[in-house]
């Protein structure tokens, strides 16, 4: 299987789910709602071209359809599409979220998907139209998402949007506060940058202070994704904010911060380890390492044991990570951190990580005969534990 093939199957898989029933479907609801419309018409032009396109193409390809077959005036357009929106999602964590007794949104896992065309309809044609495309994302959102719609008007007029977004996050929608945190991502996945916020986060903060202790968990969760790329451009500013939500903050809240530092924490960045308790100042120590066996083939797997230790009479933090330098085929090698565990160990107390190393061959990770390092990563800091030899 070669590298990168899951995420371009999966591409292709939801291109395919993504079909012409989408086409008919959205052709019906925009009649439903605009009496006039002409879904023959709108239905040809849009698959005409259809099945060559990828899923995003598909979607831009409909958008383009609807803005041939609404009407030319954009403000009407827009009332039209909110007019023919389907049944709002349950007001939920989507992981606790009950049938809505729609079929067409229950038993297709494309639901999220139908509703971008309309979003890129707004992208390219509601800038006339401010507050009726602010109200179609709001709409639109408590049926899919206007993570992606939003970011038109965020980079266009980011003033007015913020003013919007800064009510929408003490919405009763929990739908409509995840869209504020998720919107404003300076490096939102599947969506264009906002370089406006990658160079200074500030007018975002204040939303995630909003949301951060938000009771739903589908909502925090997307407060620590924004922290996490906000961190990409200005660790200081992520560190400093989570230092101080972590003085006062609930297991929730600790867990958000936790997961907005992911990137900073791989990277060992000492302010963020110190934040978590894992800082240099910690008193914890790597007591042993066992590597078994020290010789193995190619196919076989090695154990790597790590006794963690706290010498002292105070609590102690430690997070442990492993690294291995894996031998390419130039002789070379390339590391990699697999993760170990994160404690706060008691006076006196030492606990034990065991790591199983699979050598086998993957796609991902080729196994090549050599020596290859070993070292243990404790609380930022990486002590050379020894090695193993792969033979084939």
């Amino acid at each position: 299987m070669r590298p990168g093939w899951q995420t371009a199957h999966m591409a292709e898989l939801l291109k395919n789910m993504f079909g012409p029933e989408m086409v008919h479907r959205a052709a019906a609801a925009l009649r439903s709602a605009y009496p006039e419309f002409d879904t023959t018409g709108f239905t040809a032009q849009s698959l005409d071209g259809f099945e060559d396109l990828e899923l995003t193409a598909r979607c831009q390809h409909i958008a383009t359809a609807m803005a041939s077959h609404l009407p030319d005036d954009r403000g009407a357009a827009i009332d039209i599409l909110v007019r023919s929106l389907g049944p709002e999602l349950e007001n939920c964590d989507p992981a606790d979220a009950q049938p809505t007794g729609d079929p067409e949104i229950d038993d297709n896992v494309m639901s999220g998907f139908f509703y971008m065309p309309h979003g890129y309809f707004l992208a390219a044609h509601g800038g006339d139209h401010f507050e009726k495309t602010m109200w179609a994302n709001y709409e639109i959102t408590k049926r899919a998402t206007s993570e992606f719609s939003i970011r038109t008007p965020l980079r266009d007029h980011p003033e007015r949007t913020l003013e919007y977004l800064n009510t929408w996050a003490q919405d009763d929608n929990v739908h409509v506060r995840r869209l504020v945190s998720e919107g404003t991502r300076p490096r939102l996945p599947w969506s264009f940058r906002l370089p406006a916020f990658i160079e200074d986060p500030t007018p975002i903060l204040p939303l995630l202070e909003t949301l951060r202790d938000d009771p739903v968990e589908y909502v925090r969760r997307s407060v620590a994704n924004n922290l996490n790329d906000i961190a990409k451009d200005h660790p200081d500013v992520v560190t400093k904010l989570a230092k101080r939500w972590w003085a006062d903050g609930d297991q929730n809240r600790r867990r958000l911060i936790r997961h907005g530092l992911r990137t900073l924490i791989k990277a060992g960045n000492l302010d963020a380890l110190d934040v978590l308790g894992y800082g240099p100042e910690s008193p914890a120590r790597v007591a042993a390492v066992t590597i078994a066996p020290k010789s193995a083939t190619i196919g076989e797997h090695i154990v790597l044991t790590v006794t963690v230790e706290n010498p002292t009479t105070a609590p102690a933090g430690a997070l442990i990570d492993l690294g291995i330098e894996f031998v390419k085929a130039n002789g070379s090698t390339s590391r990699k951190v697999f993760k170990g565990a994160e404690w706060e160990l008691g006076p006196g107390e030492s606990r034990q990580v065991n790591k199983r190393i699979s050598l086998a061959q993957h796609s991902t990770r080729k196994h090549y005969p050599g020596t290859h390092g070993v070292d243990i990563v404790l609380n930022g800091v990486t002590t050379v534990a020894g090695s193993f030899d792969l033979g084939t």
